[in-house]
């Protein structure tokens, strides 16, 4: 019986949040992974790779798993009503409510994270309360059927673990491998923990317009979901 997993393809998309899982994905045994957008037209990524989606929201099948990327183009996302309602109504039949960084956002607004242990990307982290979840600190988190990873990266660790519960420890192990997933960074700085100071308060300023910006965001869609301050 095959296994239909649906990565939401966006405008602005973080292409590694989305290419990293699919990549995973992509050698469950039995699986069909799918790019799905409003439509099949190619789409730039939020550094400029473009993507193309194979899957319409009116096209998809039900979805087993469906995840949601993060990226530029997440704001907009989480005030459109026609992506929130296939998100939603995928959700309510799907095995796995997934996201990667910034989409667990998405999913918030789409009012899928109330009361539901979740993480996204360092830098918008504290955004998640505000959208009823329960905020956690970790690179992979599992809440029920809702799993969520952290920035970036972290959606290769997300896909292995997501792996194990589809197809089991062994074949999650044999698709790592496959990828020579054995991670090995030149230095030791890829959370604001572990970062030099100054490494952090520099991505910190950066990030500082795009924060307030969909900080508003939130606001709105908490607003609309019933949950105020």
């Amino acid at each position: 019986m095959t296994l239909h997993i649906g990565l939401l393809l966006f405008p602005r998309v973080q292409q590694l949040d989305l290419t990293g899982p699919h990549d995973v994905f992509a050698q469950i045994p039995g699986a069909a992974v799918h790019l799905v957008w409003k439509t099949c037209e190619a789409l730039e990524s939020s550094s400029g790779m473009v993507l193309t989606p194979d899957t319409t929201f009116d096209g998809s099948p039900p979805l087993d798993v469906i995840c949601i990327p993060g990226g530029s183009g997440v704001g907009a996302l989480m005030e459109d009503d026609e992506t929130l309602d296939f998100i939603r109504t995928q959700a309510r039949g799907a095995r796995f409510v997934t996201s990667v960084c910034t989409g667990a956002l998405v999913l918030g607004a789409a009012g899928l994270l109330r009361s539901r242990r979740a993480t996204t990307h360092w830098a918008y982290h504290s955004l998640l309360a505000d959208l009823g979840a329960i905020p956690v600190r970790e690179r992979v988190v599992r809440d029920g059927n809702l799993l969520t990873g952290g920035g970036v990266t972290a959606g290769i660790d997300f896909a292995l673990t997501l792996a194990e519960e589809l197809v089991g420890a062994e074949e999650a192990q044999a698709i790592q491998l496959q990828l020579e997933y054995a991670p090995a960074p030149p230095f030791d700085a890829g959370s604001p923990e572990s970062a030099p100071r100054a490494v952090v308060e520099t991505l910190k300023e950066r990030s500082a317009a795009n924060l307030a910006a969909r900080g508003k965001i939130v606001e709105r869609a908490a607003a609309r979901l019933g949950l105020g301050r």
